[in-house]
């Protein structure tokens, strides 16, 4: 799968770096998994001046509008989520 931001082209081989080291197994926004009943997830890749591009998983294209209203929010809860595994993961 291809992921598009804004006519752009993103490398398959980030997007799926960015799969694999992605830490939720749900959507950011609605909690709902990635995998439900809305199919797959949808890729999008969140672009801020002067920061590296993020890969946010979403179930659904209402929940990347919830997203744009306050993204701070929902990159915080991936942040956390990606610093609780890589604690667990330190601790085995």
């Amino acid at each position: 799968m291809t992921v598009f931001r804004k006519n752009e082209r993103i490398p398959a081989d980030w997007v799926e770096k960015e799969r694999a080291d992605y830490p939720l197994d749900s959507c950011v926004v609605s909690e709902d998994k990635l995998k439900g009943d809305m199919g797959g997830p949808i890729d999008y890749v969140y672009k801020q001046e002067g920061k590296p591009d993020r890969l946010v998983r979403f179930c659904c294209k209402d929940c990347i509008k919830d997203f744009k209203k306050n993204p701070n929010k929902y990159l915080n809860a991936i942040d956390a989520e990606a610093a609780k595994r890589k604690g667990a993961a330190t601790q085995h």
